[in-house]
């Protein structure tokens, strides 16, 4: 698993991983990165589905209750088909501008 931390946003990938191996090897890194916010880049992934998604909401939610953004890109699902809690985007700068509008959304208390 490869983290790029750039500020207080850590972007993770994995080269050539099944998305239970991805799932495994964040879960034991999370420690690591709970104080981070978080994009998972996963285009490495070969086949990803609207369904393989909610593989990532338990862990989504707990994050976002701790104050961080927690963002997944893939441009082989449309946010339109995972739930609204998921936060999904098809690029890398579009999720850094997401967790910019959380961030100010966050100092606003919106």
């Amino acid at each position: 698993m490869i983290f790029d931390k750039e500020g207080t946003t850590t972007i993770v990938f994995q080269e050539k991983a099944s998305l239970n191996t991805f799932l495994e090897n964040l879960i034991k890194a999370y420690p690591k990165l709970e104080h981070d916010h978080l994009i998972l880049n996963l285009f490495s992934l070969n086949a990803f589905s609207a369904n393989d998604v909610l593989e990532f909401l338990d862990i989504s939610r707990k994050h976002k209750n701790n104050g961080k953004s927690f963002v997944l890109v893939t441009d082989r699902v449309s946010y339109d088909e995972v739930p609204s809690e998921i936060s999904l985007v098809p690029t890398i700068q579009e999720a850094k501008d997401f967790i910019e509008m959380e961030e100010i959304e966050r100092d606003l208390g919106l």
